[in-house]
């Protein structure tokens, strides 16, 4: 077995996958937290929510995580006083139809081809409020030969895609209020570009 693949399977276990990702999670969340007061947020909806990664910020609220790994979400439960669900993101329904002014999707898009990440986005602008915004943190495949290329690459996620075309897919769906490039950083040395976006219901 290649590898890459030893890697992405066992980035699919829970606890192994929180190591991974636990020296990025604050520099990931942190043009979020620029752009919004959670202090005011009424319904979380985080979706692709893994195992509980940002759970953290939102002890104490009205919050839902939503993910296709029933690992992820037992893991969730396990360390959240929260509610998560096992569910496909492109066909979940609310059981209230009550809509969420708080949408995170976080590193979840570039596991998904263009079809089902527009159909993703459609579901979730339905499930938006009206005064609410959703924001998406996700994988830039940058032009040009370098390290944050090349990592993109190797991804477990097959699908990073350039900037403007993240840009022009979120805008698709969302009214933009923000568009941000940042980089992950480790020594100064930027490893991996991302895109942020907060959008506004259309």
């Amino acid at each position: 077995m290649p590898l890459l693949h030893v890697v992405y399977d066992l980035l699919s276990l829970p606890a192994v996958y929180r190591m991974w990702q636990a020296p990025f999670v604050d520099a990931k969340f942190d043009p979020i937290l620029r752009h919004n007061d959670l202090r005011s947020v009424r319904r979380v909806l985080d979706a692709g929510c893994g195992p509980g990664t940002n759970a953290h910020l939102f002890h104490g609220m009205d919050y839902l995580g939503l993910d296709l790994n029933p690992d992820y979400i037992e893991s969730a439960r396990l360390r959240h006083p929260l509610r998560f669900e096992v569910a496909d993101l492109c066909s979940w329904e609310p059981e209230n139809g009550e809509g969420f002014d708080f949408i995170l999707v976080n590193s979840l898009l570039h596991h998904m081809d263009t079809a089902s990440v527009h159909r993703l986005l459609g579901q979730l602008s339905r499930l938006l409020t009206k005064d609410g915004h959703i924001q998406i943190v996700d994988l830039v495949l940058p032009k040009h030969l370098s390290i944050s290329r090349a990592l993109a690459l190797a991804d477990r996620g097959d699908f990073p895609r350039p900037l403007e075309e993240w840009r022009g897919i979120f805008e698709q769906h969302f009214r933009p209020v923000v568009f941000e490039p940042f980089a992950l950083k480790m020594g100064g040395l930027a490893l991996w570009e991302l895109a942020y976006f907060k959008g506004a219901a259309r």
